[in-house]
Formats: structure tokens, sequence, C-alpha cells
């Protein structure tokens, strides 16, 4: 009798196991966001496709998050096409987990190109037109239990912008330029700002090593990318990086917990940073350093001097300076025992003894950090 009734409480028990089990195993059904998907940024009139500035970034493509009901991540396409019906797809990028996708003005001219676009006036293809863009949101895999939702859909109206013909294109790059408390400028946007150094190769990634003055009491610091305007800024959401656009508002500043040397990176494609903490302390103090060459108004024999950031006694700058196609070098104290130099225009990271710096004429402001030897030419335009 005893075994009898063991084996029945054995049984119950595989019996309320089986249903617990059971139980379990819910099934969630992915279901349409009510309330759609939509483009959050704000397309500008037009876009000036020029291929000199390629590797700079046409429009970065903002949406709202698609919420399909469902404990699965939402990922995302953004798609582009030469017609509203989308009969013919160009998918820009896939399975993305964030809401906003940059598009270089390489890969615009790219889709202007596949759409009948062109850029010589000789023929019959015209040089402006639209392009149309959606998001699709989806969940699960792309077989049976794939569900997807796809967005309202943007037109960009793009101009490809004839080569000059006989003359160098003026190539502007991107800049990002410090503001806020904890910066030599302060909260002033048109106040000799120090910019970034743009990493030669990438036109979306920028250093910066130097003087923060942080401490309990201070904001911080954001990123402009126009001298004298507000618009647009770069800062944080959270601790991930962001902008304006993206946000809707303006973002937060970068926190400096206390006045002293930092190195800071950011690479605005990829919406990354880093920052921490410099030792400067080895770093000589120089008195004179100037830009000569025969890219410069006094050749190789006389320097044009520099200004000494009173801020940072690491950043240099001369503003308005005439440049003539040639080479240049930064030099200490206008003797050769010390030289910057290395083979990449615009900006680059020199070393001491290095290569000549090929320079295109123009009018330049130019920056140089002795710490690193960084340097950057930021071309100005003029009437």
């Amino acid at each position: 009798m005893k075994k009898i009734s063991l084996l029945l409480i054995a049984f119950i028990a595989t019996l309320s196991f089986n249903a617990c089990s059971d139980d379990d195993e819910f099934t969630f059904v992915a279901k349409p966001d009510p309330e759609g998907i939509s483009f959050e940024n704000t397309p500008l009139a037009s876009y000036e496709l020029e291929a000199e500035n390629e590797n700079n970034l046409a429009e970065r493509f903002v949406w709202n998050a698609a919420n399909f009901d469902a404990p699965t991540p939402v990922k995302y396409e953004l798609q582009s096409s030469a017609d509203n019906t989308f009969d013919g797809i160009t998918v820009l990028a896939s399975d993305l987990t964030e809401t906003n996708y940059g598009v270089t003005i390489k890969s615009m001219i790219t889709l202007a190109e596949d759409a009948g676009l062109d850029s010589d006036p000789e023929t019959e293809a015209p040089n402006t037109g639209n392009l149309f863009f959606r998001v699709r949101a989806y969940v699960g895999d792309k077989t049976s239990n794939l569900v997807e939702q796809l967005s309202d859909t943007l037109s960009l109206n793009v101009v490809l912008v004839e080569p000059t013909d006989g003359a160098e294109p003026i190539e502007l790059k991107p800049q990002f330029y410090l503001v806020g408390d904890a910066t030599a400028a302060g909260w002033n946007p048109d106040n000799t700002n120090t910019p970034l150094f743009r990493d030669p190769e990438n036109d979306n990634a920028y250093y910066f090593t130097g003087r923060f003055a942080g401490g309990a009491d201070v904001e911080g610091f954001k990123l402009l990318e126009t001298l004298g305007e507000w618009q647009p800024q770069w800062g944080l959401d959270g601790t991930d990086v962001s902008n304006n656009e993206i946000l809707g508002g303006d973002p937060s500043a970068f926190k400096v917990s206390e006045d002293a040397y930092y190195s800071f990176s950011i690479n605005k494609e990829d919406l990354t940073y880093t920052w921490e903490k410099y030792d400067a302390s080895a770093a000589p103090i120089y008195s004179s350093i100037g830009i000569l060459g025969d890219a410069t108004e006094g050749g190789w024999d006389e320097d044009q001097d520099m200004i000494k950031s009173t801020f940072d006694p690491h950043i240099w700058y001369i503003e308005g300076i005439t440049i003539t196609d040639g080479e240049a070098k930064f030099r200490l104290d206008n003797e050769w025992e010390t030289s910057w130099g290395a083979d990449t225009a615009l900006s680059g990271q020199g070393t001491i003894g290095g290569p000549n710096i090929p320079a295109t004429a123009g009018t330049y402001n130019v920056w140089f950090n002795d710490i690193d030897g960084r340097y950057l030419f930021i071309r100005q335009v003029t009437e």
C-alpha cells in the first residue's frame, strides 16, 4: 500500500511539472506599431553634392522607435529609391538597432547617379532631382515569424555640382569647435573657439589633447560645427554621443570633473567618444612657434609667428594667413633644431623632423598642438 501511495504521489508531481512547463511556454505575437514610424530630422531645402567633399556627412536620418509589443529587439533598415513607389530599392544599412543613420555625400552622389542624374550640362540628364528614403522596422527572422512595418517617405532634393574646369575646387572640410565653461572660449560660439583636430584619413573622426578647466560647478563643454552658430550642436544624451537633430533639442554637456589635461576623441558617424586624463607634466612650455615654407610669405627663411593660447600654452594658432601652392612646416624658435611635419594636407599629426606638409593656395586659419603634433588648416572662404 505504501509503494502504491508513493507511485501515486510521483505521478501527480510529474503531471504538475508538465502543467507548469506548459504554462511557461508563452507565445508573444508581434504587432505593428499603431503610432507608425516617422522621420524626425528636418531636411534641407536642397543638398549640393560636391565630389571633393565626398567624405562629409550629407544627412543623418533620424526616426522614432517602433514598438511591436513583443519582448524582442526591433531592428531597422534604411532604404532609398529614385521614385516614391520604391520599385527599385537601395538598402543603405540594415540590422540597425539605433534609430538614426548618417549618409555621406559620396553615398548620396552614388544614389543620384543611379537615379539618372549627372553633373554635365551638355548631356540630356539633369543635374538635380529628388531621392526618396524610408525606414523598415522589423522583428523576428526572415521567414515565417517576420513582422515588419514601413515608415512614411522622405523626399530630398539633391543637386550634383559640376566640377570646376581648370581650377582646383575649394575643399571645405567639416569642423568641430569647443564651446563651454571648461574651454578657452567659454559659452561664446564665436570667440576664437579652439577646434578639434580632424583625422587626415577619416573626416568623421576628431582628436584633442589639452586643458579643460573643469570643476564641481562647471557645466562642461559641447561641440559646434560652425563658428557663431549654435546649431548643429553636439554633446551627450545620457552617456551616448548625440546632437540637437537626433534629440529634437539641445544635448547635455560633456562633464569635466577637474581642471586638468585630457585626451578626447569623437567619431560623429559611429556616435562614439573616448575621454581620459592626460599627464602633461613633462611637456615643455615653448616661447615661440611659427609656420614657414615655400607656401608662406617668408618662404623657408622667415617664420610666420603663431599666437600661443593664454588658456593652454600648448595650443598655437594664426588667423587669415595667405597660403600658396607648396609646402610648409612648424618650427620652434625660428631655428631648424626642432620642427614638425607630416605628409598629409589640411590636417594630420606632425612628428619632429617629419616631412613637409603639402599645401594648397588659399586663406586659412591654422592651428597646432605641440603636445601631440596635430595640426589643422581651416580654409576661409572670402568674397
